[in-house]
């Protein structure tokens, strides 16, 4: 039995719908459903929530999932936290890793927690730098030798918990697969690179992406401004029919299409809604696709 197989069946032994389980995780039902049909395969960090939700172990939910290895799969894990007592704006330099999941918690720390199926000693591989700087604070994570950024491309997560009450805004520059922006409430989120797989989860306030690669956006949940920012490249947001938001083209030579199960549709948005999705940038093409 495949992975997908699996997480079917466990769901279903337990009595969830798609929905369910993908709000107890904080992504997508769309998600779910590629996870199931084996069209995808969750980061680490949800592989993890997934073992926990179904109360079993990790090595078993991927045993038939993953290849055979001679010795057990083991997950190395690096948490780091710092108390942070005012308000801040922070500036974040990450690097290259697989997957980043950024998230707000409701203590007063900054956490960042590190994690791979393969990197050894990983505590010691990364350096967190911060450097403060009247009600801004800079966080540079610094790769040691021993590790390489191909590695890291391949099998570093990292999951960053900001503390909702004292984060007014966040920048956040990076070169992963997959971003997951799960719970924020921030005033604005900035995240900067080239992640392939984007998924916004119950997130409010302004979340800005910036990059000159395509993205593939899930959007499920998000109460304020979606600013998607290219320079010369196309990407596809995926969002329910049904959400509260209206679209809006602001750049320069960019193009918006609207599509429902593969052909062209009308206009989806609503033009009194609040929320709003815009594409801006330059000779940029977003595509809307309305789950």
């Amino acid at each position: 039995m495949d992975f997908g197989q699996k997480l079917k069946e466990i769901r279903k032994t337990q009595g969830l719908s798609q929905e369910q389980l993908a709000e107890k995780i904080g992504v997508s039902r769309q998600a779910i459903t590629k996870w199931e049909t084996g069209k995808g395969m969750p980061d680490i960090e949800n592989m993890m929530i997934l073992a926990e939700i179904f109360k079993t172990t990790l090595d078993e939910l991927v045993s038939q999932a993953m290849p055979q290895h001679d010795e057990k799969t083991h997950v190395y894990h690096s948490e780091t936290s710092f108390d942070i007592d005012r308000q801040m704006h922070f500036d974040m330099q990450i690097g290259t890793a697989h997957s980043l999941t950024v998230c707000t918690g409701e203590d007063e720390k900054l956490h960042i927690d590190l994690a791979s199926e393969s990197i050894a000693n990983i505590g010691s591989l990364f350096k967190i730098k911060l450097d403060e700087n009247r009600g801004k604070l800079d966080v540079e994570c610094i790769k040691k030798d021993g590790v390489s950024r191909f590695e890291m491309a391949d099998a570093l997560c990292l999951t960053i918990t900001l503390p909702r009450k004292l984060t007014g805004r966040c920048e956040i520059t990076a070169s992963v697969k997959e971003l997951n922006l799960m719970n924020l409430a921030l005033d604005r989120m900035e995240y900067d690179g080239d992640a392939q797989s984007v998924t916004i989860s119950d997130c409010c306030g302004s979340v800005e992406l910036t990059s000159r690669t395509s993205h593939d956006i899930t959007v499920n949940g998000i109460r304020g401004l979606l600013d998607i920012n290219q320079w010369k490249s196309g990407s596809v947001t995926h969002i329910p029919e049904d959400a509260d938001f209206r679209v809006q083209n602001k750049g320069r030579g960019c193009h918006v299409f609207f599509q429902k199960n593969g052909e062209a549709v009308e206009n989806g948005g609503r033009e009194d809604s609040e929320n709003l999705l815009c594409v801006s940038g330059v000779y940029s093409e977003l595509i809307v696709d309305l789950q």
